[in-house]
């Protein structure tokens, strides 16, 4: 287990979660329809549209309400209705506060899926029935939504997409042991995962309405999203409901913390909202206006957003269940961008304070150290990291080592763990000049910055398809092929595209997703100073 040193927000992981509010993007608009027949779920008929590229479906509850009783409760099925519902337009999102990760709201009815099917689905013939693939949101477990992500580009490649929202934030990860006690399995937090498992389940018993094949499903999300997706392979409650997944820079919190922290966190929340006698703290609590919670689940009155270790939902951390074999043992394809951090260190340093001078390394160093996962001290970091290899410039040199520390060399360890169980695949988008459509310039080179794979695989309905290169469109259709063939058959390859083979410890190959062309590599472990960090864990 990592140490857990308090530093800028009081913890590595508060810390983390605070910087990874910052995740995507994207505002949905609806392209130009026409309307789509009707098609029958287990719950009533549903009538999307149908764009020039494919068929949309939108705004399906998967799930109840959870709201009044149900709220931080498991989730509970929808009511049936009869007359066609109309899915042309997006739900509520789930609570949250505006970021440019999200858009505000303040509506608990928020448990609704999107599905996008090519135009040509050949609807329920067995023999063609297509492969599903379910996309999970980023946004540090508080904020983010379903329609944030365009995913025609993937669809035209011959499968289904289905992207959903869950609950976010104090309301879709509170622990407390007055809901514990009241829980079946004496757990509480995690509500957000069980929103995910629930939208699984929907899908398995309803995608073949669609044309998709329930029984050939890829789990795959970014972020937070990619940590969720971990969290289902740890997660015995979503056995079977998956054939694939693939995580995306989603390794910045493996070992997870204990229910004990979480409920002390939860119980310090309680107590803000006035909620502090135990015996009616469930009852106060879900009397509290959304509103609320939201003001006082903020990372720096201490409640970190980071799924907990409830002996449930979660038995046991991400990186024992790896390193065990305990997980749901599909395909896998993992990895991170060159320059996660980059993005963070604009959020929480520069945007706040400036530019860092270089007279200012020594300090601003040791406090990021107090705050990472790492037992190495200020001294031993800063000889890794020297500011002169970075030019002087702060900014790079602090970003490089939390990028090593928090997401690369963890993201190698899952990978080296998995790969000892089930075919695993790991890439790194290593383009040093992404297009960067999210933030203002930064005193320093984004470089493959985190959240930029997300432009290779999707549009925004905002701002339509990203500004990219003519060798990154070569590579953003390399990336489409990559994900889509995996979804097909559990291994990226094809004809297509170049070679990717999977990782294995005497080879260490990792895919390097690198403009025109990727190419196959053995650096990243040295490039990201892994044999550093993994002895200061």
């Amino acid at each position: 287990m990592r140490s857990k040193k308090t530093g800028i927000a009081g913890s590595h992981r508060a810390l983390g979660i605070a910087l990874l509010a910052g995740l995507t993007l994207l505002a949905l608009a609806p392209p130009a329809a026409s309307a789509a027949g009707v098609v029958s779920t287990d719950k009533g008929p549903v009538r999307g549209t149908e764009t020039p590229a494919l068929k949309e479906y939108l705004g399906i509850p998967y799930a109840a309400p959870p709201v009044g009783e149900l709220r931080w409760r498991p989730p509970q099925p929808h009511a049936r209705w009869h007359e066609p519902l109309d899915a042309t337009h997006f739900g509520n999102h789930c609570p949250q506060t505006a970021s440019f990760a999200g858009v505000a709201s303040m509506s608990e009815d928020c448990l609704y899926l999107n599905i996008y099917v090519p135009n040509e689905s050949p609807d329920r013939d067995h023999a063609k029935r297509l492969p599903v693939m379910v996309w999970i949101h980023g946004g540090g477990f508080t904020a983010g939504e379903s329609d944030d992500y365009d995913p025609t580009r993937l669809v035209r490649q011959g499968v289904v997409v289905v992207t959903l929202n869950y609950r976010l934030g104090a309301l879709g990860f509170l622990a407390h042991p007055a809901l514990s006690a009241e829980s079946g399995a004496h757990a509480s937090s995690n509500y957000g995962l069980m929103d995910q498992q629930a939208a699984l389940r929907w899908v398995r018993r309803n995608i073949v309405h669609f044309g998709g094949n329930p029984k050939n499903v890829t789990i795959f999300g970014e972020s937070a999203g990619g940590l969720s997706v971990y969290a289902q392979l740890a997660s015995p409650l979503a056995a079977g409901l998956f054939q694939r997944a693939i995580a995306q820079s989603g390794s910045y919190a493996m070992p997870l913390e204990p229910l004990s922290q979480a409920e002390a966190s939860g119980v310090a929340l309680a107590k803000r909202l006035g909620c502090a006698d135990e015996k009616t703290a469930a009852a106060c609590m879900r009397a509290a206006p959304v509103s609320k919670i939201l003001e006082n689940q903020r990372s720096d009155n201490g409640f970190s957003i980071v799924p907990p270790v409830d002996g449930h939902v979660l038995p046991r951390p991400l990186d024992t269940a790896f390193q065990s074999g305990e997980f749901n043992r599909v395909p896998v394809i993992e990895g991170t961008t060159h320059d996660e951090f980059t993005l963070f260190y604009k959020l929480a340093v520069e945007d706040i304070f400036g530019v860092i001078p270089p007279s200012a390394y020594s300090f601003i160093l040791n406090v990021f150290v107090s705050a990472l996962p790492t037992n190495a001290t200020a001294a031993e970091v800063a000889f890794q990291y020297n500011l002169n290899a970075f030019g002087g410039s702060v900014g790079r040199a602090v970003s490089a080592l939390a990028t090593d520390d928090v997401f690369s060399c963890p993201a190698r360890r899952a990978t080296q763990a998995m790969s000892r169980f089930v075919p695993t695949f790991e890439y790194e988008l290593k383009d040093p000049n992404v297009p960067q459509v999210f933030l203002p310039p930064a005193s320093y080179p984004y470089g493959a910055y985190h959240s930029s794979d997300l432009l290779f695989l999707f549009d925004s309905p905002t701002r339509g398809h990203a500004p990219l290169s003519a060798d990154e469109e070569r590579l953003a259709e390399a990336m489409i092929g990559y994900w889509t063939q995996f979804s097909r058959a559990g291994d990226p390859n094809s004809a297509s595209t170049p070679t990717w083979s999977p990782y294995e410890a005497g080879t260490e190959a990792s895919q390097s997703l690198e403009p025109p062309t990727p190419v196959s590599e053995a650096a990243f472990a040295g490039d990201h100073k892994c044999g550093f960090w993994d002895a200061h864990g």
